[in-house]
């Protein structure tokens, strides 16, 4: 098949390699021309494990390739995916001015029938904007259909390979017959594809999104209970998680969540329920728990080292807002480096890749370290912020003897309390023992 998909972001290009991996051939178009050279040289501007490898095969096999002109895409492809940015906006709803601009680009450009796919998170009744402006500017025969992407940074390759399931939205025969064509290689192993109206898909991404949100921010209120009355939120965990209905995923009590997703499709989610007169009062709540959950460790610090703290070295471990991915949107770490700025302590930061993308948010106004070691010299503390496979198990005692003092500040659980005691750490989890005991 000929596909195209506009925008080389996270999701259009893991879509558009991923689609040219099962032999398709597909252009992805960008107006960002410094992104594109560095794509055709089979470089990826993201850090996404496996795709870079993807990205080079598909080039040299000339199923993928990359342009600027979308008319020139539009009119040489039969399905044209849009992968583009919804941010958000000052009220909290989507940003669909991108959407809305090429889709009125794609009205001007089709030369016959074409499937116009939404891969963009975007709010209930966009595929209708979309459609309607569409054929304000052609007669030609067209589709509009929902098709909302569930990939994981950090695992996307194998979400788009492998998934769990395809939601595809559509009143037309016509083009749920070729999505499904489309999808085939995908569903081999009899992973569902989901067939609905284009409103229910739209909405069913915002309300996974909002619901796994949901997860984690209950699970941080039972770990902020669990400090007041002497429980082990990993224990409750443990034995909430083995309940079918509830499942382990997303009960890792922490910092609160960040990223690219989340915090924009609950607060969209909570824009839509307010233009419709709906008080989405669970979803208000989430959005207040995650904003004061960012800021746990910052009081567990505060309380440690009380007038103390102003002037001290702390090292961090961690900036992006979940391993393996450099994106640092909403990321906790910017939100604990902010407060502890504004408290005058100095942070000696690592990352194993985002490091330039935290620059480009906080600048010089702290310390990048080489390594995560190298981040303890002359630190009196250590904040554990992201997960990385790498800071799980450290040299304990290599840590203590860099540290000016024994203090560990674990804001993902990833260490045992009573491994840090037993090895002369001060320790302060989330919602284990209490905290801060030797």
């Amino acid at each position: 098949m000929k596909l195209s998909v506009v925008g080389t972001g996270y999701v259009g290009l893991v879509v558009g390699t991923c689609l040219a991996e099962s032999g398709n051939d597909v252009i992805c178009v960008d107006n960002d021309e410094r992104k594109l050279r560095t794509l055709r040289k089979g470089e990826s501007p993201i850090f996404e494990p496996g795709l870079t490898d993807l990205l080079k095969k598909n080039i040299a096999e000339k199923r993928l390739t990359f342009t600027n002109d979308l008319d020139a895409a539009a009119k040489k492809t039969d399905i044209i995916f849009l992968a583009l940015p919804t941010p958000q906006a000052e009220d909290g709803s989507a940003d669909l001015q991108h959407v809305l601009a090429v889709a009125k680009k794609l009205g001007k450009a089709i030369n016959g029938y074409k499937i116009i796919v939404n891969k963009s998170t975007v709010p209930v009744g966009t595929a209708d904007k979309v459609r309607e402006i569409i054929a304000a500017e052609t007669k030609h025969d067209f589709d509009v259909v929902s098709n909302p992407e569930f990939l994981k940074e950090g695992a996307a390759v194998s979400d788009f390979m492998k998934p769990d399931r395809i939601v595809v939205g559509s009143s037309s025969q016509r083009a749920l017959a070729i999505m499904q064509d489309v999808y085939a290689p995908f569903v081999r192993t009899g992973n569902p594809m989901i067939v609905m109206d284009e409103h229910s898909a739209e909405l069913t991404k915002y309300a996974a999104n909002s619901f796994l949100a949901t997860k984690i921010t209950f699970m941080n209120e039972i770990a902020n209970l669990c400090e007041r009355v002497g429980a082990d939120v990993d224990l409750v965990r443990k034995g909430m998680g083995s309940d079918v209905r509830i499942g382990q995923p997303f009960l890792f009590a922490g910092v609160g969540y960040g990223g690219s997703c989340f915090p924009k499709d609950v607060s969209a989610l909570l824009n839509t329920s307010r233009v419709h007169d709906y008080p989405f009062a669970i979803l208000d709540a989430v959005e207040n728990v995650n904003r004061r959950q960012k800021l746990v460790l910052v009081d567990k610090i505060k309380k440690h080292y009380g007038a103390g703290l102003k002037g001290k070295t702390l090292a961090l471990w961690g900036l992006s807002f979940k391993p393996n991915t450099d994106d640092v949107r909403e990321a906790p770490a910017l939100t604990i480096i902010n407060a502890l700025l504004e408290l005058g302590v100095h942070i000696k930061a690592f990352d194993p890749v985002a490091m330039d993308e935290t620059k480009k948010k906080v600048g010089d106004s702290i310390k990048y370290a080489p390594g995560n070691y190298e981040a303890l010299k002359g630190a009196s503390g250590l904040i554990v912020v992201t997960e990385w496979n790498e800071f799980r198990r450290p040299d304990f005692d290599r840590v203590k003897a860099l540290l000016k003092e024994p203090v560990i500040f674990d804001g993902r659980n990833i260490y045992n309390p009573a491994l840090m005691r037993e090895k002369g750490f001060v320790y302060y989890g989330i919602g284990r023992d209490g905290g801060g005991k030797k």
